[in-house]
């Protein structure tokens, strides 16, 4: 039973990291571009829903649409005006951007919310499902939902739309698809002002969950390029089962071996993809441009 319970929290904690992914997995499928800040924008996100909660009383899974539209617009502003002007750059300058946006993010978040940790408080955050002796969380469970939720959408987006094919075609061969006729600065805009807006929706699904602080986003940012690694890049449903694979190695590590030694594992993991398959399980493999 002890194992089942593990498995079981371990999908639900692979839910999120899940969530997490997607949008990162989808600016650097498509924008190609490393973004280093993406855990201070779930970060942003997180302080949105407490605020959105703390001063108008909005529950965190009501105030998710208008988190979602902010970041989606702070995702527009930034591939505009941050982003676009440096793609032509060599890759080390669009690594020290993305990093020192996170730097002065964090920093940012110090100085108007401090530096202690926040929590919003709802009735349903502590409640649990059980069955016989197993013990499911309600606000976990509500996250794994919804990632699966977003993985179908995106997924259907990406195949089935024409914008979509157009985002899956540039992510594939940007000269090709400019001389297609598609627009690729207009669509590394929609790729990057929707994957910031998942970064959105997953704060606002972890907000009841997790207390937020201004270095909240680097633990995150940290596993979610394990996934994304492991999972594929450019692959939404690679996001999603690196994910998950990432959230039951974490969680049987965490009873199999010592505590301590669950990160351990995971970027053991993300070495041994890198050496042996570094387009990942379900990556774009050969034909696909590099990052950079």
């Amino acid at each position: 039973m002890t194992i089942l319970q593990t498995l079981i929290s371990g999908l639900l904690l692979g839910g999120i990291y899940s969530l997490i992914s997607m949008g990162l997995n989808l600016i650097l499928g498509v924008v190609r571009i490393v973004n280093f800040a993406h855990g201070e924008f779930l970060m942003i996100a997180m302080y949105l829903s407490f605020v959105f909660y703390s001063t108008m009383g909005l529950d965190p899974y009501v105030s998710g649409i208008l988190v979602i539209a902010c970041l989606f617009i702070l995702g527009l502003i930034t591939q505009r005006f941050l982003i676009q002007p440096i793609l032509d750059t060599p890759d080390t300058t669009k690594i020290f951007v993305t990093l020192g946006l996170s730097i002065a993010l964090q920093n940012l978040a110090l100085m108007t919310m401090g530096a202690n940790h926040m929590s919003v408080r709802t009735s349903y955050q502590s409640s649990v499902i059980s069955i016989g002796e197993l013990a499911i969380s309600i606000p976990r469970l509500i996250s794994f939902i919804v990632a699966i939720s977003v993985a179908a959408l995106l997924y259907l987006f990406l195949q089935k739309t024409m914008v979509g094919k157009a985002v899956r075609a540039v992510s594939m061969q940007r000269q090709a698809a400019h001389l297609m006729g598609i627009n690729v600065k207009k669509i590394y805009l929609l790729a990057f002002g929707i994957g910031i807006g998942l970064v959105g929706l997953a704060g606002s699904m972890l907000t009841p969950i997790y207390s937020v602080y201004p270095t909240l986003g680097t633990s995150f940012v940290l596993i979610a390029f394990v996934v994304v690694v492991l999972g594929g890049m450019g692959s939404m449903f690679g996001a999603f089962f690196g994910g998950l694979i990432i959230g039951l190695v974490e969680a049987l590590s965490g009873v199999l071996l010592e505590t301590g030694l669950k990160e351990a594992v995971y970027f053991a993991i993300f070495i041994l993809v890198l050496l042996f398959r570094p387009s990942g399980i379900f990556g774009l493999g050969k034909g696909a441009e590099e990052v950079g």
